[in-house]
């Protein structure tokens, strides 16, 4: 049973793997731009993880768990922001290559103003609890930047076509750590709304780490060819 995060894990980055050598996608040859995106994500939501274990926010089940710890995070819960954000920008890259048409862009930045009017609303409702605040925080500030001040690019109605797409594996997986359960949440630390067993905050936490990943993949690819996304 203690091998049972380990295997979500691997399930999460499996299938992404193996068709990562698709002709047509030939994610592969991208590797040299998502693995840095998927490093400094993981690196600034580690230091979010650590603090939340440090403040209580969420916990985890020692008996799902293989025990192997690094800096008080489990092995699996550091591996998870390496197979997950893989699978999502692998799924972003996989719409992007059958589906090319972008009609939709337009309607893209009123999407964004709504995500950010909600940001506030939540700040403004959870301002005493700490999932709400960081998370919804967070979200505010890299989808404000993305899309208000990153002038040279824009990839918003492929990324939420991507968030969409990424939210039916999001509810298996967390599905799963949520009602086992792997991760235990201190609700007095969120809104204690839940879709099923899955936190709300959780929907909002998945596009924060997507946006940015994505965003940062977006960069480093646009600097090594001189262009900007079309």
């Amino acid at each position: 049973m203690n091998y049972i995060y380990l295997l979500i894990n691997i399930a999460v980055i499996f299938f992404p793997m193996v068709l990562s050598f698709d002709k047509k996608v030939h994610f592969f040859s991208k590797w040299k731009f998502v693995l840095p995106a998927i490093l400094l994500t993981g690196v600034v939501f580690l230091i979010w993880d650590l603090l939340f274990v440090k403040l209580n926010v969420w916990s985890f089940n020692p008996d799902y768990i293989v025990g192997i710890q690094f800096f008080g995070l489990p092995l699996e819960e550091i591996l998870f922001f390496l197979t997950v954000p893989y699978a999502c920008v692998f799924i972003y890259e996989c719409l992007n290559a059958y589906f090319p048409k972008d009609s939709l862009q337009k309607y893209s930045f009123s999407l964004s103003n709504l995500f950010l009017g909600l940001c506030i609303a939540m700040l403004f409702l959870g301002y005493n609890r700490w999932y709400t605040v960081i998370n919804f925080g967070f979200l505010f500030i890299v989808l404000a930047y993305v899309e208000y001040f990153n002038v040279k690019f824009r990839f918003m109605y492929k990324f939420y076509r991507a968030y969409l797409v990424s939210l039916i594996p999001f509810y298996i997986v967390n599905g799963f750590l949520t009602s086992i359960p792997v991760v235990i949440y201190n609700d007095k630390q969120n809104l204690g709304f839940r879709v099923g067993t899955i936190p709300f905050e959780d929907h909002f936490y998945l596009m924060g780490l997507l946006l940015m990943n994505i965003y940062l993949y977006e960069f480093f690819k646009s600097r090594a060819t001189g262009k900007g996304i079309n």
